[in-house]
Parts: C-alpha cells; structure tokens; sequence
C-alpha cells in the first residue's frame, strides 16, 4: 500500500493568528503554505480578505492566493481539484503541506478527497424556479433556499440565480443537502495522513482582535480597494462582492448607511462569522485545539508526534 501524503491543516476563526501559525510551522518543517480561503484566492481584493503580505510571507511559498478573477465562478469543486495537484506537487518536492485558513468546507472536502458526482437534472423544475426568480427577485428566490438548504444559501448572492436554483433542485430531487451528498460521497478513509489544528482563543480577546483588524484594514485602505474595484465590476462579481468585508462598504457608497454604521456592522459580522466558523470546527471531532498563548509550541509537538 503507497504511503499517504503528510498534510497539516492550521485552522481557526478569522483574527485568530492562523496565517503567523502557519508560516512558522513551514519555517520549523520546511513547508509550503496552501491558502484554504475563499476569498484569498481572488486577484485584486487583498486588504477586506486579510491576504498575507511579501514581508509576512517571507521565504516560505504561498499558494492558492490571488489565482482567480473575482468575476469567475469558483466553487468547492474546483479548490479541492486544485488543492491537490499543489499538495502532490509539494510533496514530491520533499516539502510539507501546510493547509492554512478559515473555509472549513474547503478543508473538510480537501482531506477527505470528496467525490463531488451530479445529481440527476430537472429542467422542467429549474425553469420554474428562474421564472420565479424573474417574477419575485432574486431574493425571493434565495430565501426559498434559506429554508430548504441554509447553509448552501448562506454561500450564495442573490444574483447567482443558477447556483441558488440548482440547490434547490439537488435538495427537491434527492431530499438532501448538497453538503449532506457530499459527506455520503467520501471515501472511506482519507487519502492524506493528516493533523487538524485549530487555534482556541477567549472569546472577548477574539472579538478585541477582530474590532483592530477592522481599523486597521480601513487605515490601510479598505473603501479605497472598493473603489477602484468592487464598485466598477459590482454586477459580475456574484460571490465576492457579498464577502464581508465588501457588502457593508457596498452598502456604505451606495448610501445605505453611513461611515460610522459601516464600520459597526463591518465588525459585527466579522464576529458573527467567527463564530460560525468556530461552531463549524467544533462539529468536527479530530481537530486538535491549541491554547493561542502556546499555539507553535503545542502544534510542534503535536506535528513531531505524527512523525512529518
């Protein structure tokens, strides 16, 4: 039997220090960092999705960042396809694998090699779903998905009406999720010998980090990167521009709050998604939390254990 490819996967609720984490640990094993962030994989959207800069980065590899236009579609099927031509492709150069980042979905489908086949198609049903569409508005059409498959939903923007239609015919016509299809579509084990990390951090000192991290992405020019951006391609820009950090400042120029109320709900739903993101982990029964007082230490040893 060939032996399994060593994987680490860093992960943790945004502002929890898992890009210093994992630059360390590539610094200690001699790694090669892969992103596993939705939003880090697009061009030109750098400071709202926290992407490491050239000085944090170092001498240690990134990949998986800055890869995709932000009017392409993108999905969970195609990170995982790339994700493992990169974690091949380190390997075989004697390197380690080092998965760092927030997507838990993109993590969870990556490890486990998840076989994403079809359903079956209803064109019949999916033509009334985008009549609907077409007649009520997108968001109509969403919150249908809402009640039928809300976690896909919470993924989509109201103008990506295709995806939001296929949902709900993947649930109609199968009576399951596609998260749930998915999870009945892994192999039995995983291909990777891997280690799940994830940083644990008090909550209120998480939600301090979090507020900072807003400031500071403003000072370092957030509504500027929107400008010169977001807003010229806002109506192809189906995923990113519904990203945190780029509704709220949409919303701010198109007069639907002010500066002050922006910046409230900016760091508001920043903290609401940590806590998804952190419920997200905790379902998942294999993941070895460190303490962010001692994170390198315990995850060095923890690495060492596995033999990488």
């Amino acid at each position: 039997m060939a032996k399994k490819i060593p994987l680490v996967i860093v992960a943790g609720a945004t502002a929890s220090g898992k890009t210093g984490l994992g630059i360390a640990l590539a610094e200690k094993f001699g790694g090669e960092v892969i992103s596993c962030d939705s939003m880090q994989i697009y061009k030109n959207l750098s400071i709202g999705t926290a992407k490491p800069t050239k000085e944090e980065m170092g001498s240690i590899p990134h990949h998986m960042i800055d890869v995709i236009d932000p009017c392409e579609e993108f999905s969970v099927e195609r990170y995982c396809s790339m994700a493992h031509e990169i974690i091949k492709d380190i390997h075989s150069r004697g390197k380690l694998p080092i998965m760092v980042g927030g997507t838990g979905l993109y993590a969870d489908n990556t490890v486990f090699a998840t076989n994403f086949s079809a359903p079956k198609r209803d064109e019949e049903l999916s033509l009334e779903l985008t009549k609907f569409a077409e007649e009520n508005g997108n968001e109509a059409l969403l919150e249908i998905l809402r009640k039928e498959d809300p976690e896909k939903a919470a993924t989509l923007h109201p103008n990506d009406v295709k995806r939001i239609v296929r949902a709900i015919e993947t649930k109609r016509l199968t009576g399951k999720t596609r998260s749930e299809l998915d999870e009945e579509s892994r192999p039995a084990e995983s291909p990777y010998d891997y280690i799940y990390l994830a940083i644990d951090m008090d909550r209120d000192v998480l939600y301090n980090r979090i507020d900072k991290r807003v400031d500071m992405m403003l000072s370092d020019g957030l509504l500027e990167e929107v400008k010169a951006y977001v807003l010229p391609n806002l109506s192809k820009m189906s995923t990113a521009a519904v990203a945190i950090g780029y509704r709220e400042t949409v919303w701010y120029f198109k007069g639907l709050c002010t500066y002050n109320e922006m910046v409230e709900l900016l760091k508001r739903n920043t903290r609401r998604y940590a806590k998804r993101q952190l419920t997200w982990l905790r379902r998942n029964k294999e993941v070895n939390w460190l303490d962010s007082k001692n994170a390198l230490c315990q995850a060095e040893i923890l690495i060492k254990k596995k033999g990488f």
